[in-house]
């Protein structure tokens, strides 16, 4: 099996894990290749090929590990792209949603990889239609969510929204958010909005903080095109996809919709989301006892 190595920073106590995780692999003879600018945190010892963009990776590779948290998924997007390349991440952090394998799980977890012990998820993306070039022609795409914020000392911004040309509302407040199911236990679900499963054929825009108490999260199709205008005294509010930013101004009017393909991410033997949220988010559990 050819594995791509994933990752952006690591901490040096996390080093022996990521030992660890390679040796593993190469103990089973899987063919390891690392991120370009990710060697500089390999373990001594290790002479192992290396990619920096898609086409060195689409072909190449069979299945990605992303180090790191649930960050370090989104920011392996670009390079995946429609690859079909399914990505695992090992948890390198604290609370991780996508990242679900523990430092202490690498073991057991690349012998169910290479058994094939294992299933995927297909997880739908946002792509930016319009307007084009924000930040290039391979990250118009989003994982989690697109956010419209506005700047911090600036006030409060009045953003029209509307589904397939019909008007569905105008949010007044900090800005909103629109979330894919994958999204949904993420920005979204600490704004107030609702949890969705991985198969969900839905996207919800969640408010921020807003003006009226009254505006709730919504939940729409996953086919449907959206329009957002952004107006307010402020010319200018911050725009994000996943974990790229950049300012933008309120004459430009946003479109976003479904993009045309998956991103597919790896669910390890005996695990499923219920389980998954219930242990993340401690429900059922009661600090009393």
């Amino acid at each position: 099996m050819r594995i791509a190595l994933f990752g952006k920073t690591l901490a040096p106590e996390n080093g022996i894990y990521l030992s660890q995780l390679i040796q593993k692999l190469l103990d089973h003879q899987a063919e390891v290749l690392v991120y370009e600018p990710f060697t500089a945190y390999l373990p001594g010892g290790f002479s192992l090929k290396c990619y920096s963009n898609t086409d060195e990776l689409k072909g190449h590779a069979d299945l990605m590990l992303s180090i790191g948290g649930d960050g370090t998924i989104l920011d392996a997007v670009p390079l995946l792209r429609d690859s079909g390349i399914p990505v695992l991440g090992i948890n390198m952090g604290r609370l991780g949603f996508l990242s679900s394998v523990a430092r202490d799980e690498i073991g057991m977890a690349v012998e169910q990889l290479l058994q094939g012990r294992y299933t995927t998820d297909s997880r739908t993306l946002l792509e930016l239609v319009s307007p084009q070039g924000v930040f290039d022609d391979t990250v118009n795409y989003a994982l989690n969510e697109i956010n419209i914020i506005r700047n911090p000392e600036h006030s409060l911004l009045a953003i029209k929204v509307f589904v397939n040309d019909v008007f569905l509302n105008t949010y007044w407040g900090d800005g909103i958010l629109m979330a894919t199911p994958t999204g949904s236990t993420a920005y979204s679900l600490s704004a107030g909005g609702p949890i969705l499963t991985p198969d969900s054929r839905n996207f919800v825009i969640t408010p921020i903080a807003a003006h009226n108490l009254t505006v709730r999260p919504i939940v729409i199709p996953d086919d449907s095109v959206v329009r957002i205008h952004v107006e307010g005294r402020e010319k200018r509010f911050v725009f994000s996809m996943d974990s790229r930013v950049c300012a933008l101004d309120t004459s430009v009017e946003l479109v976003v919709r479904k993009a045309d393909f998956c991103i597919r991410t790896v669910r390890m033997e005996g695990t499923d989301f219920f389980s998954t949220i219930r242990n993340k988010l401690s429900w059922g559990k009661d600090n009393r006892n």
